[in-house]
């Protein structure tokens, strides 16, 4: 008889006839004998020790459970549904360790657990070493401050538009959680701005040591309002420059169409939805961000119909300015009303004497 027969002999012996300090002692026999095998065993032998482990694990208390956890949540080959099960057991010392350090957990599993277990479970899932946006989306939305604000610090959490939205909402008033989200080096710059212009004056002087690469951003922010970064700071963006280069060539050539508008809003494209309507607009970008993140709707809407966009583009492009992500059928209504009464010479007309001309916004 092999050892590892031997063993499950043993194992199941003692799970129908042993007491907890007997079931201990052969958990730690088949743990030892898998962590110090573990890189060279087959799949036939980890299927094996899973169902070993996977049985061990009903019948054994949270004590032993928890040192299972540790020694298998660093081990990459470490069996797959006895990983599982420990992560979604109920007691974090138990699934904290495999939540936070286990490769075998997939994003499905890792959404799952956060979207039904204990805060401590979502604060271990934010402290892996990567995390993808399907899994960040439901730690912000779901997370308390803690689990948002160590998802933030996680430089390898990558984050979707969605969840840049509600890290921002948050961050209002909040400026440990403002100052980290504001330091992230992949943060969308309309985020960037967003956060800055809401965030206390201590925490736009921390983001300029945090932020030398925007360094000149946030002195003026410090110095000006926030607003006023705009002007400065958009015509000298790389992603400004990479969007005017491709919206500007794309009306060269005849291709800017309305649908090309109504696409990059859909798809998030904050830096071609601006550089595309300031192209049509004939305003400076900082105008037409400034329309978009900070002024009132009717500025946007203004714009808009200026240029003669039909209300499903101006509602794509409204979605850009929603903290929520997206606008309610109240807002949407109203909206819609406004900008149905707004004709396009009265818009043109605003567009040159108060947008053009240097002058105080629509709003």
């Amino acid at each position: 008889m092999s050892a590892q027969d031997s063993l499950i002999s043993e194992l199941e012996d003692a799970i129908s006839h042993g007491n907890d300090e007997r079931r201990a002692k052969t958990l730690r026999r088949v743990t030892d004998l898998f962590v110090f095998g573990s890189g060279h065993f087959s799949q036939d032998h980890i299927a094996l020790f899973d169902g070993v482990f996977t049985h061990l694990i009903a019948h054994i208390e949270q004590s032993a459970r928890t040192m299972l956890a540790n020694q298998l949540a660093p081990i990459a080959n470490a069996p797959p549904k006895a990983i599982r099960t420990l992560a979604f057991d109920d007691a974090i010392e138990v699934a904290g360790p495999v939540l936070a350090q286990s490769t075998q957990l997939d994003n499905v599993a890792l959404v799952e657990n956060a979207r039904t277990k204990s805060q401590q479970h979502l604060l271990a899932i934010s402290k892996r070493k990567s995390l993808a946006e399907t899994v960040t989306d439901v730690l912000v939305e779901r997370g308390d401050r803690q689990v948002a604000l160590s998802a933030a610090q996680n430089p390898g959490a990558k984050f979707s538009e969605a969840g840049y939205i509600r890290l921002v909402k948050r961050a209002e008033g909040d400026d440990q959680l403002a100052q980290t989200v504001g330091s992230r080096t992949e943060v969308p710059r309309h985020h960037f701005l967003r956060i800055l212009a809401k965030a206390s004056q201590a925490v736009r002087v921390k983001l300029e040591a945090a932020n030398q690469h925007k360094a000149g951003e946030v002195q003026r922010a410090v110095a000006q309002a926030a607003t006023e970064i705009q002007t400065q700071a958009a015509a000298s963006s790389h992603n400004y420059a990479a969007a005017n280069a491709l919206v500007g060539a794309m009306k060269a050539e005849g291709r800017l169409r309305e649908s090309d508008i109504e696409s990059f809003a859909r798809e998030h494209k904050f830096e071609e939805t601006t550089a595309a309507l300031a192209i049509l607009s004939e305003l400076p970008t900082h105008a037409v961000e400034r329309a978009i993140v900070h002024d009132r709707v009717e500025s946007i809407l203004i714009i808009c119909k200026a240029i003669g966009l039909a209300w499903n583009t101006v509602k794509a492009v409204l979605t850009l300015r929603s903290d929520k992500g997206g606008l309610s059928k109240y807002e949407l209504e109203n909206y819609l009303a406004l900008f149905t009464r707004l004709k396009q010479e009265t818009a043109r007309h605003v567009l040159k004497f108060q947008f053009k001309s240097g002058g105080p916004s629509a709003a």
